[in-house]
């Protein structure tokens, strides 16, 4: 049994969610979003921060997925994105989780069967991989969706002959 925290980072929304996989089954631990608010973009950081290291230690999970950076609309957003990234990857290695990164496209392949798939065929298939009855939003799906990804090729042989791990040989990052 192995828990896993996926994150969909985001200056103003991150979503998280955590599956527990048993066996081939996958089952929904708890998932929602971490809201910055109005307010400079440290104090943002800071409750990102905080609201990761609650949820890890709440659910104490064992591995953690998170989206990679994609290209943004503006430069000025793409940085902000990345500041919220680097803050989730390292609250999540400073807790001793390994932390693996997907692509978007390599996500919505996992979870839905298609890299072009949109928000709404995402939100419904985790809804129903996972047996999800009520309402998710769509970062905490996405959330899920990575933490899916993670626990469908986290052993595969293709995933270990991608991976490139970081100085800190917690970090992994796999071709698009």
């Amino acid at each position: 049994m192995t828990i896993i925290l996926g994150i969909d980072p985001g200056s103003r929304v991150t979503g998280y969610g955590l599956i527990r996989v048993v066996g081939n089954r996958h089952e929904h631990v708890a998932s929602g979003c971490i809201r910055t608010g109005a307010g400079e973009l440290p104090l943002r950081l800071e409750r990102i921060h905080s609201g990761l290291a609650e949820v890890i230690a709440d659910h104490t999970p064992a591995q953690c997925a998170i989206e990679k950076v994609f290209v943004h609309r503006s430069n000025e957003s793409a940085l902000k994105l990345g500041h919220a990234r680097g803050v989730a990857l390292l609250t999540a290695v400073l807790a001793g989780l390994d932390v693996t990164e997907y692509g978007a496209s390599t996500v919505k392949q996992a979870v839905v069967g298609t890299g072009r798939a949109d928000k709404t065929q995402v939100t419904h298939m985790v809804r129903a991989l996972l047996g999800l009855r009520e309402p998710l939003e769509a970062d905490a799906a996405d959330a899920l969706a990575i933490a899916i990804c993670h626990a469908h090729t986290r052993g595969s042989p293709l995933a270990r002959a991608g991976a490139r791990r970081s100085r800190s040989r917690r970090l992994r990052v796999l071709p698009e």
